[in-house]
């Protein structure tokens, strides 16, 4: 077959398809596929191809119309694929055991979700609340969260691909709110001869922060990282040939850099629990007329005092007289991309999900899902948010092992 080498699509696909040939599942899993509804979701999980994949081991793939539309694969993809499409998100979450889909399910939703229903989204750990948690476990519900699933070598993959992502993009953002045409300074991020490049200051040395750094120095921005822990920062000024300069993220750092800056990428985070904030009022009052903020972490919270959640269709705000972008789905602005990005993560693990006998043996067997689930046979897992909300939690290992 020939390819075409700019086909980076097909070629990642393929790939895709060819390590996951048929195999002898288990049980047939019926699979649904909700059209998104919340924060401008444009993103779907799977691709045609991941669908196609799915149905060749035997599953049954449920879409809601024009599910895919945003992402710009039709319904006739998906119907091609093998898929069924559904006329109303009712009907599937009817039809499905398990909903696979990108934000939280919305208030509606859950109200549509059947017992003992498998769930598998984010959480945007910044917007969860008890009532939602609660919601879940009075249904019964196993609730996966894309934030928590972790593979053996202690990555966590959809995240990571949603922050490389988002930290490649953040860039693109700023630059485009420098202009004056988005009533910027009127600057370019990498100047020209004779005239200096923009400063770009980075909060958090992590993928975000990391992915950011290389789109920036590839605009020719000069390019400061920060943050506490110097582990990160030595990998970085390594990784970039010193190309960077890196500082620890107290007080007087922040203060200096950020009076400086014309653009602020906010990345500061810690897996699974709320966005540390390390920028104050009055340093964001101190920033220039015109300099952009990014807070690619405003899903968990912000990192930074004056960021609030912005939307794709409304998406800045001035405070201070500086720019606030605070999008808390960067990637869905970008929806083809960030649905093969999910699609090539998300298909090995329903793979082995239907691989399994159910779901007690594939979460007992795939550490990567177990580490997943923060709602299971009606108690809450995840002690983080036990303790940010008060709940009671069960730990996850000794709930399979004790088959409650």
């Amino acid at each position: 077959m020939e390819i075409n080498p700019f086909d980076t699509e097909q070629l990642g696909i393929q790939t895709l398809e060819k390590s996951l040939m048929k195999t002898k599942s288990a049980r047939s899993l019926k699979i649904g596929l909700p059209k998104e509804t919340s924060n401008d979701e444009r993103r779907i999980s799977l691709t045609p191809g991941g669908v196609s994949i799915l149905v060749a081991n035997g599953h049954e793939i449920f879409i809601e119309k024009n599910a895919g539309v945003d992402a710009h694969f039709s319904d006739s993809e998906y119907a091609e694929a093998g898929a069924e499409i559904a006329h109303s998100a009712e009907e599937l979450f009817k039809k499905s055991e398990m909903i696979v889909k990108v934000a939280p399910p919305t208030k509606t939703e859950l109200g549509w979700m059947q017992p003992n229903q498998i769930l598998i989204s984010a959480l945007h750990l910044g917007h969860t609340n008890p009532d939602f948690l609660n919601s879940l476990i009075k249904k019964g519900v196993c609730a996966i969260g894309y934030e928590y699933i972790k593979s053996q070598d202690n990555e966590f993959p959809i995240v990571r691909m949603m922050h490389e992502i988002t930290g490649s993009m953040s860039v693109q953002i700023a630059a485009h709110y420098l202009e004056n045409g988005s009533d910027g300074q009127g600057i370019m991020l990498g100047g020209i001869s004779g005239i200096p490049p923009a400063t770009v200051a980075i909060l958090g040395a992590g993928i975000t922060g990391e992915y950011a750094a290389r789109t920036a120095l590839g605009y020719g921005a000069q390019v400061f990282v920060m943050d506490n822990d110097l582990t990160m920062l030595r990998r970085l000024e390594n990784s970039f040939d010193r190309r960077i300069i890196t500082a620890t993220a107290n007080h007087q750092y922040l203060s200096t850099a950020l009076e400086f800056a014309d653009v602020v990428i906010g990345a500061a985070m810690t897996e699974g629990e709320r966005a540390p904030c390390w920028v104050t009022d009055p340093m964001v009052q101190s920033m220039k007329s015109g300099s952009v903020i990014v807070d690619t972490v405003i899903d968990q919270g912000g990192c930074i005092s004056t960021s609030v959640p912005t939307t794709h269709s409304n998406p800045v705000f001035r405070k201070y007289d500086v720019v606030h972008y605070c999008v808390p789905n960067i990637p869905s602005n970008v929806a083809r991309t960030a649905t093969y990005a999910l699609n090539n993560v998300i298909v090995p693990y329903l793979v082995e999900l239907g691989d399994a006998s159910g779901i007690e043996e594939c979460l007992w067997r795939n550490t990567a899902l177990r580490n997943g689930a923060y709602v299971y046979k009606k108690h809450l897992t995840k002690k983080g948010l036990a303790e940010q909300f008060e709940m009671p939690y069960r730990d996850i290992e000794m709930l399979i092992a004790s088959q409650i």
